[in-house]
């Protein structure tokens, strides 16, 4: 079951029926099925707590995600800053709309083992982000 959730700021206006349909899809591409995952909408100063909380980062980031995977099936919950999701589609000239669903999907690909940090992986992540919003139609929405 995917939930969605909203901490301190408004919900985003997203399709929840679709998007959870699309998730489905794009985890079923990676050879797993979808468990539980929590989405938590947050503002910079709530992520901002948890990553320092949780990860020892004093720093705000776009998701957060913690991974409950077993075997084939993904779980984990994930916390989005809708604060830097904004700032981040303004700084990329993105719409906020596509930037929003490139974060929720980015969550979701970490879960499936796609990782961003070595070299070279931020280009795989990326490409694999693409291929997601591709499914989704018009500009990720």
């Amino acid at each position: 079951m995917i939930t969605y959730q909203a901490d301190g700021v408004r919900m985003p206006s997203i399709k929840k029926r679709e998007t959870t349909a699309w998730i489905k899809a794009v985890a079923a591409q990676y050879g797993r099925k979808v468990g539980d995952i929590g989405y938590m909408f947050v503002s910079d100063e709530k992520i901002l707590e948890v990553n320092n909380e949780y990860l020892g980062h004093d720093y705000y980031t776009d998701i957060i995600t913690f991974d409950y995977d077993e075997g084939d099936t993904i779980s984990g919950d994930l916390v989005i800053s809708l604060d830097t999701v904004r700032s981040n589609a303004g700084l990329f000239g993105k719409d906020y709309g596509e930037e929003l669903h490139r974060v929720i999907i980015h969550g979701i690909l970490h879960l499936c083992g796609i990782n961003d940090k070595g070299p070279g992986e931020r280009e795989v992540m990326e490409a694999a982000e693409n291929r997601a919003l591709a499914l989704l139609g018009p500009k990720g929405q």
